[in-house]
């Protein structure tokens, strides 16, 4: 199966090193590029992408106003990559928070863009957890009292003890594979409580999730 993908960035250099990383490979195809977030929503009704590599910055519209407008408005969203020159940076936060699968340095080793786009496309969260840790204390309330809206979600979740257990080391970037073996239960056990947690909190995946339990104070990000 091929993903598709498209560029979203203000730098002609920086699409044309992304275009030859992806294209480099047998199983990613890039069918468009554009330079402004403003240009996203038709490209995405248009080529329908499995992903969205989306600059954080543009002059126009930028990549957090440009995430909510694809998710708010196009049916069956692709999936969305911001790419960032930094990534200690509010405009990140604001992205993940706004809906992104996560983020991608662009200094960051061409395997490791190959594998971040392979990773959102086959529905995973691109999640660093130390860089999220360090952005939830900086710009997400993240006091340990935590903010009263993310509060108020996961008070309604009324999450299980084991549903609590999975989103904790959710936070700290564990796959599934890697939480099955921490909790000693089978990977489609942890499938169904992952799929709860998401469900009972209202997030679209698994960053909304962790940023939620950031925000909430459920866990310290320090």
């Amino acid at each position: 199966m091929t993903v598709t993908v498209l560029l979203v960035d203000d730098e002609p250099l920086v699409r044309a090193g992304l275009r030859a990383v992806l294209e480099a490979q047998p199983d990613i195809e890039v069918v468009g590029e554009a330079a402004d977030g403003a240009a996203v929503i038709p490209l995405v009704r248009q080529l329908r992408p499995d992903v969205v590599a989306m600059d954080v910055r543009m002059p126009l519209m930028d990549g957090i106003e440009a995430t909510r407008a694809v998710l708010r408005t196009v049916d069956r969203p692709p999936k969305i990559v911001v790419v960032t020159t930094f990534e200690n940076d509010e405009y990140v936060y604001e992205a993940l928070r706004a809906g992104a699968d996560g983020f991608l340095l662009k200094r960051a080793r061409p395997a490791e863009i190959v594998h971040a786009v392979r990773l959102v496309a086959a529905g995973e969260s691109l999640l660093f957890p130390a860089s999220v840790r360090r952005l939830a204390a900086e710009y997400g309330n993240g006091d340990g009292d935590g903010n009263p809206a993310a509060r108020a979600a996961l008070e309604r979740a009324a999450l299980t003890g084991r549903e609590e257990e999975v989103l904790r080391l959710m936070t700290r970037g564990l796959s599934n594979a890697e939480i099955a073996a921490r909790l000693v239960v089978g990977t489609e056990t942890v499938k169904s409580h992952v799929s709860a947690v998401l469900a009972k909190l209202g997030a679209r995946d698994r960053t909304q999730a962790v940023i939620t339990a950031y925000e909430s104070g459920f866990v310290a990000p320090g």
